[in-house]
């Protein structure tokens, strides 16, 4: 349910390695788009940015549902990646539903009053569904439809992405969350099955660890960044 100014803090400090692209995907943000959400899709959305742009062989971060399509861009399309950072998403969540989180989001209290009311009822990550919200008339709104994003995360209860983790050949970054929601060990294996891949367990943080920690998560992407070979 996220959009691309919720890396707003990260991409100034990523702008010293280069020029930043943050992209909405279909269903999200003030451009969200009807239609079919197979993941394949959404990589073929950002590979489409990538030769737009020219800016391939790039650096592809995501968080959660991002970084399925970081890893899986990495695997269909190798020239268009140099290196990927997957924060807080497991490749396999086979026979997970989204009633378990249906319950959760449809009790939030919408719409709020205003963007203080957001940020007081999220809490640590107030700012960044404050960035995720839009004023129809009567209050602040999500701009992402929740029967959209329950029928995009629906397909990853039904199967699996390790096939894509296997064709990965550039080096990959794991970031997870100390209170991840993702079942254990598979982000450690997912780092352990990509060639010189790097997997790492932030302290304290959940689920947004790019909020919840920033610099810690900041230290792990810079670092990363740092030993890359020269493009």
């Amino acid at each position: 349910m996220g959009r691309a100014r919720t890396w707003w803090a990260v991409a100034r400090w990523l702008r010293r390695y280069g020029h930043v692209l943050g992209l909405d995907a279909r269903g999200h943000g003030l451009r969200a788009r009807k239609g079919t959400w197979r993941t394949e899709e959404f990589v073929e959305d950002v590979a489409g940015l990538i030769r737009e742009l020219d800016a391939g062989p790039a650096v592809v971060i995501g968080h959660s549902m991002g970084g399925l399509h970081a890893f899986a861009l990495a695997a269909t399309y190798p020239s268009l990646v140099r290196a990927v950072v997957v924060e807080d998403m497991a490749p396999d969540q086979r026979g997970r539903t989204v009633d378990t989180w249906r319950g959760y989001f449809e009790s939030w209290p919408v719409p709020f009053q205003s963007l203080g009311h957001v940020r007081e009822f999220f809490g640590g990550t107030g700012d960044y569904f404050a960035e995720c919200v839009v004023d129809r008339g009567d209050g602040y709104h999500l701009m992402a439809d929740l029967a959209d994003l329950y029928e995009i995360a629906s397909e990853w209860g039904r199967r699996d992405y390790w096939s894509f983790v296997d064709g990965v050949r550039c080096p990959l970054l794991a970031v997870e969350a100390e209170f991840t929601a993702m079942p254990a060990g598979q982000q450690a294996e997912l780092a352990a099955r990509v060639p010189g891949g790097r997997h790492l367990v932030v302290e304290g943080a959940g689920h947004v660890v790019h909020d919840d920690a920033p610099q810690e998560y900041r230290g792990a992407v810079e670092a990363f960044l740092a030993a890359l070979p020269a493009p």
